[in-house]
């Protein structure tokens, strides 16, 4: 399979710069793989395809705010710097992108807020773009988090082309956030509010969660035409013994059991068995998921609609099958449906 398999013209008035009004109120197409129907509905009708004791996986990672601006010792310079993850607690190490990079050597001191409210040395380059940055905190740890999330805003993606707006701090999260570690949101699962969560646990349904910290990797660009060669970055995930219980069961009823989300997907097909069952892992995957795949855990999926070219599209198109998948893709530019992140999302059944 070829990256050139995944180009598709995409207006850019369609890229959703926000979010819609109401979670489960953004548009939502369902392609049936069985028949290759493609329907146009409302988010929240997504309840009227799953039945008591069905399975929804969602991704629980919480994003933090990693985006800081800061200003270069002596010259002033304005920098970027996108905090990736945390290396160690006591030492206050983090491993960063900064922006331009080509201006930041080791030894450089950053410094971030009013009155250099927090300063930062670079100790090493990591690669091209990466650095590890010192934060020079004597306060408790505590105090020090505080004080870097206050000076942090929230990581929206490039391609959303504004500034960051105190909405965005709410909705570029999930309901069910709960384990902090990401640096962009797991999309799909935006659409879920609280009505239709608790809609859809009346009905029976069943909710696990598993975690992925997403990081920026989802946004890499693939630069190798045969997709055997692009390696993915590694990201932490977790599942839980409980969760892995939910999906089994439901596995063995036959039940339909929905992965929200490539993120969701990507975790579930990281640990299983040979019997198609999810096992409980703590640990990192690189896993890359491109057509043809032979799918495991999950017989649904929900996913947003991503951008051209982009892993996330690779794997859509593994799981609904690449002509259905690039035909619905044409029939939602058509329908002017909103792609990316704030944008509606789709439903393989």
């Amino acid at each position: 399979m070829k990256l050139s398999k995944f180009k598709y013209k995409l207006p850019e008035e369609l890229i959703a710069l926000h979010p819609s009004p109401n979670r489960d109120e953004s548009r939502l197409m369902v392609v049936n793989r069985a028949n290759g129907k493609i329907e146009h509905k409302i988010f929240k009708d997504l309840i009227n395809y799953f039945n008591a004791d069905d399975v929804l996986i969602f991704n629980d990672t919480k994003v933090f705010p990693a985006r800081l601006f800061g200003n270069k010792e002596k010259t002033g310079a304005e920098i970027e710097v996108f905090l990736l993850r945390e290396l160690n607690q006591d030492q206050r190490l983090w491993d960063v992108l900064v922006d331009p990079a080509r201006k930041i050597r080791i030894g450089n001191k950053l410094y971030f807020g009013e009155d250099d409210a927090l300063v930062a040395e670079v100790i090493d380059n990591t690669t091209s773009r990466g650095r590890t940055l010192r934060f020079l905190y004597d306060g408790p740890y505590e105090e020090f988090k505080k004080t870097l999330y206050s000076l942090g805003q929230t990581p929206l993606p490039k391609f959303i082309k504004r500034e960051v707006e105190p909405e965005d701090s709410e909705r570029y999260q999930t309901i069910f956030a709960q384990n902090e570690g990401a640096v962009a949101a797991p999309t799909a699962g935006l659409h879920f509010s609280r009505e239709l969560m608790k809609r859809l646990e009346i009905k029976g349904t069943h909710f696990a969660y598993v975690t992925l910290h997403v990081g920026l990797g989802n946004f890499r660009t693939v630069d190798v035409e045969d997709l055997t060669k692009h390696k993915m970055d590694s990201e932490q995930i977790l599942i839980p013994e409980k969760s892995t219980e939910i999906i089994n069961k439901g596995k063995d009823e036959k039940r339909r059991i929905c992965a929200v989300g490539t993120t969701v997907m990507r975790t579930l097909e990281s640990s299983v068995s040979t019997y198609g069952h999810v096992k409980p892992f703590e640990g990192w995957t690189n896993k890359f998921i491109f057509p043809p795949y032979e799918f495991s855990v999950a017989n649904s999926m929900v996913s947003n609609f991503h951008l051209p070219y982009s892993t996330l599209l690779m794997m859509t198109a593994a799981f609904g099958g690449y002509d259905l998948i690039m035909k619905a893709y044409k029939s939602a530019i058509k329908e002017k449906y909103r792609f990316g992140t704030y944008g509606d999302a789709m439903l393989i059944i």
